[in-house]
């Protein structure tokens, strides 16, 4: 394909103009320019509401979008084709290293939200669920804002508390904090978190933060696979435009949010977002039906020889060991059995979509992060109930080889202690030792590695799986 022609940029007829920044958002990527950008884009109030996006680790995203204005292509791929439409809603995208920009946007009073998509991962947490203060990341950060409140830093959380720490000095009050990321009330743990942090840069942060700032719960629901350069060439011959960052997804989209938001929101609702007073149901849903089930392709089915979900879903194993896994997530939703087998029924339909190629190398990332808020609720479920779950176990087997060198390639920046006790040994070795890296008790022979019943379950389903 040609690349003479045109950049994409808001110079072209017909690009909208950028809005005033009043949003921050943390962690730019595909993930977030398919959903929040995508609704805030689509709100009836979007001229007065542009979003200053920073990258996580990478700049790339900052390198492509810049020349762009922060516009980018959406292809939304359904069975019968593509539609393309041009996304407006970045104002500015930033790199992470751009630190006072990011300061100087928190000190804004016409700022009035903070979203983030930084993955599990960038929550810094202990295996406890609070901040992982002994991480080396996190007493750097530390050491450097008590220095010095402007230092730059890397992690999530100090980043938060430095650009609060701005907006203390500044003088305005009132922001909403909003995490995007597949976590169960993430609301919670981000406020948890960053609480957690003050303490130890600034305690007189703490009751500023009480006062001042809401943080708000939401969950996400939409496929969103990595952009090829198959999808660049495809965009520039629909439209005559060059996209240097195109976002592939799927025709289904949800968000559903609970918050305040003192300093106002985009009007969300009329882009067919849902706001709730209570997120738990709907998240829980989706983490151990959809990012579960998803978990557990992108380790099975890539084992198995498979790439992307659709091939994995194709797979009858695979697809029988899904099934098996959503019976026993699903009987523990809560949720109207009719609304839970409509929504099983709609994944499929969404796994099945040949035109929507996630990779499941891209979805195995991070497994120690995720597996606990995906798969071990409905295991430890099952397990007080007397039953011994073989859906679930299915996804530790599969995880337990992952680290073992088989199927995707591991990349996961938390996962040195469940790596090194994979690679302890047989296999029969490995599986408890690797159980009780991923969820420890509080003494020898308390962890997961210590139900017998479970750890044979996980050995025939790794047996399973290689066959």
């Amino acid at each position: 394909m040609s690349r003479t022609a045109a950049r994409l940029s808001r110079s072209l007829p017909g690009t909208p103009p950028a809005a005033p920044v009043r949003i921050v958002h943390l962690g730019v990527g595909n993930f977030h320019r398919a959903h929040q950008a995508w609704y805030t884009h689509h709100s009836p109030d979007a001229a007065d509401w542009g979003i200053a996006a920073f990258t996580g680790r990478r700049a790339d995203v900052a390198d492509a979008l810049s020349p762009q204005d922060g516009l980018y292509t959406l292809i939304v791929r359904s069975a019968e084709g593509d539609a393309f439409e041009l996304i407006g809603s970045l104002a500015a995208v930033h790199a992470s290293t751009e630190h006072d920009a990011f300061l100087d946007y928190l000190a804004r009073p016409e700022v009035a939200i903070v979203t983030m998509t930084v993955t599990e991962a960038g929550y810094v947490r202990a295996s406890d669920g609070h901040l992982d203060a002994e991480r080396e990341s996190v007493v750097a950060d530390v050491r450097a804002l008590r220095a010095d409140p402007r230092a730059a830093v890397t992690t999530m959380p100090a980043r938060l508390v430095a650009g609060l720490l701005a907006r203390r000095a500044a003088g305005p009050d009132a922001l909403t904090i909003l995490s995007c990321d597949n976590l169960p009330a993430n609301g919670a743990v981000t406020a948890a978190i960053v609480r957690e942090l003050a303490e130890l840069v600034d305690p007189t942060l703490v009751p500023w933060l009480e006062q001042h700032v809401d943080f708000a719960t939401s969950m996400v629901d939409r496929i969103t696979p990595a952009t090829t350069d198959e999808d660049r060439d495809h965009v520039q011959e629909a439209t005559g435009y060059l996209d240097a960052s195109p976002v592939p997804t799927e025709p289904f989209s949800e968000w559903v949010v609970s918050g305040r938001f003192p300093a106002g929101r985009p009007r969300w609702e009329d882009a067919g977002a849902q706001i709730v007073d209570d997120v738990t149901p709907h998240e829980r849903r989706k983490l151990w039906l959809l990012n579960g089930s998803h978990s557990m392709l992108a380790y099975a089915g890539s084992i198995r020889g498979h790439e992307t979900i659709d091939q994995a879903i194709a797979d009858p194993a695979c697809r029988a060991w899904v099934e098996l896994f959503w019976d026993e997530a699903s009987r523990h939703l809560g949720l109207p059995q009719d609304s839970v087998r409509a929504y099983r029924a709609a994944l499929i339909d969404r796994y099945q979509n040949p035109r929507v190629r996630h990779l499941l190398a891209q979805i195995a990332a991070d497994g120690s992060q995720k597996l606990p808020v995906r798969t071990l609720p409905t295991v430890r479920a099952e397990r007080a109930e007397g039953r011994v779950p073989t859906g679930a176990a299915t996804t530790l087997a599969a995880w337990v080889l992952h680290l073992r060198g088989l199927g995707a390639p591991v990349k996961d920046v938390g996962v040195g202690p469940a790596r090194d006790a994979a690679t302890s040994g047989e296999l029969d070795v490995a599986v408890p030792a690797v159980l009780d890296a991923l969820a420890p008790g509080s003494g020898p022979g308390l962890g997961l590695g210590g139900d017998t019943d479970l750890v044979n379950a996980v050995l025939a389903q790794a047996a399973a799986i290689r066959a």
